[in-house]
């Protein structure tokens, strides 16, 4: 059991503040990795922090798990948080997360693939051909990094 479900076991519902990270990873071609989650949304790969890791642990553990690729250097985006980012989840928890948007242009390992759980699809896109239904902070982070 990780963090989030300890914590959820004693404040149940009530909001929390969560720490998150988001990984854009790209190419030596220049193209994003996306990957499709569960719900349909096409985002990049990341996740919440569990206790003791750094963010950058965070990201490289959430790339590889959601991926299967292993990454190096982290270049930090920029944080994103407010209550604007306010999250209502359908089982009732809420949450304001803050996310620490990294992107990494080195892929150092691993065997690409999703991993059917989380991610149902993930591949790379140029940058001018992204996907409709992209999760709108991945759009704010793009729009940071790429001045788009």
């Amino acid at each position: 059991m990780g963090y989030i479900e300890d914590l959820r076991k004693i404040v149940g519902n009530h909001p929390l503040i969560l720490v998150g990270v988001a990984v854009a990873v790209m190419n030596e071609k220049g193209e994003l990795l996306l990957q499709k989650r569960s719900d349909g949304i096409w985002g990049v790969p990341g996740g919440f922090m569990e206790l003791g890791e750094s963010t950058e642990e965070t990201g490289r553990r959430e790339v590889l798990e959601e991926t299967g690729i292993e990454i190096g250097k982290l270049e930090l985006v920029g944080v994103f948080s407010g209550k604007q980012y306010f999250v209502k989840l359908p089982n009732g928890d809420e949450f304001y997360p803050i996310t620490i948007a990294y992107v990494s242009k080195e892929i150092t390992g691993g065997v690409f693939k999703a991993d059917g759980q989380e991610t149902i699809e993930a591949k790379f896109f140029t940058i001018n051909e992204l996907p409709e239904g992209l999760n709108p902070l991945i759009k704010n982070l793009l729009r940071k990094y790429l001045s788009l």
